[in-house]
């Protein structure tokens, strides 16, 4: 089936700035920074800049974990990049990311800062510093990063092309809607398979893949991101469903969750952290309260 209006490619494809849709202003072809500003330095070697999409709770999650299972070390600054804004265009974010997507952490801990971008890069990065939640024995590490990288390979086809074609483009079109829509439930498909036999990702032990993928497709399964639900008929997922109300009832998750949070209720709102306490004194809710 063709939509109502086919359409022709040109030649030569050209930038045309207002497309429509939902973060429409936000994309364009060229990289770089649009305006000079320098990020702010907090007080912890772990310094991330963020917002809580997918991609970004991935690892504030993992610095949780981290905090939770005694690594000290881990003690991280959280700071807010407002992408409706524009932040992730500035000098500074594109100093340590120049792809300017979110999630990016320096880690000033060595004699030179490090800085590291893509959430799966930092989630290897972070485990790997640590020692924890990454298997260190060849099958076992060999399992973690095939997920952790089908992960990587496999969101863009739910965020990018299901999410965007079914909740966010300015027409709704079959086609593209019909095709993505094919495309992630498969994945549940392939994610309930493996869960059918496994307690998590990997097998027994909660590892960064269970952390790449609960944003994303527990997200999908739970609080119906996209508001597509039904449509999906996620309920019929139901060794995902047991997955992911396991993973979400982890008080680190949980906190996770709330770190660079800038929407939805203000108490799950922390949209910067700078230590613990933070979560107990500093969320939205309290913070508008006090003014």
């Amino acid at each position: 089936m063709t939509d109502a209006t086919e359409y022709t490619p040109p030649k030569v494809w050209k930038w045309v700035a207002e497309s429509g849709g939902q973060f429409a202003k936000i994309n364009r072809p060229i990289a770089g920074p649009t305006h000079e500003k320098a990020l702010a330095v907090g007080k912890h070697p772990l310094q991330l800049h963020s917002l809580a999409t997918p991609n970004g709770v991935k690892v504030t999650v993992l610095l949780e974990e981290l905090l939770a299972a005694g690594h000290s070390g881990a003690e991280y600054d959280a700071y807010l990049i407002n992408i409706g804004e524009g932040d992730q265009f500035s000098s500074g974010f594109v100093d340590i990311n120049p792809n300017s997507k979110i999630p990016a952490m320096v880690d000033n801990s060595g004699p030179k800062p490090i800085r590291i971008f893509e959430s799966g890069a930092i989630l290897l990065y972070l485990a790997e510093k640590f020692g924890a939640f990454v298997p260190t024995d060849p099958a076992g590490r060999a399992e973690c990063l095939s997920w952790l990288f089908w992960q990587m390979g496999s969101a863009p086809f739910l965020g990018g092309g299901f999410g965007h074609f079914y909740a966010y483009a300015p027409t709704k079109l079959e086609y593209p809607i019909n095709r993505y829509a094919m495309e992630v439930k498969r994945q549940l498909d392939v994610l309930d398979r493996n869960l059918a036999e496994r307690e998590f990702i990997c097998g027994d032990d909660y590892t960064i893949a269970d952390m790449a993928i609960w944003p994303w497709y527990g997200r999908l399964v739970s609080t119906g991101a996209y508001e597509s639900r039904e449509f999906l008929d996620v309920g019929s997922y139901k060794h995902v469903i047991r997955w992911t109300e396991l993973i979400a009832a982890r008080p680190a998750v949980k906190r996770g969750n709330m770190v660079n949070r800038s929407f939805g209720p203000l108490e799950e709102q922390l949209r910067e952290r700078h230590d613990a306490g933070d979560f107990d004194t500093k969320t939205q809710d309290k913070i508008e309260a006090a003014q």
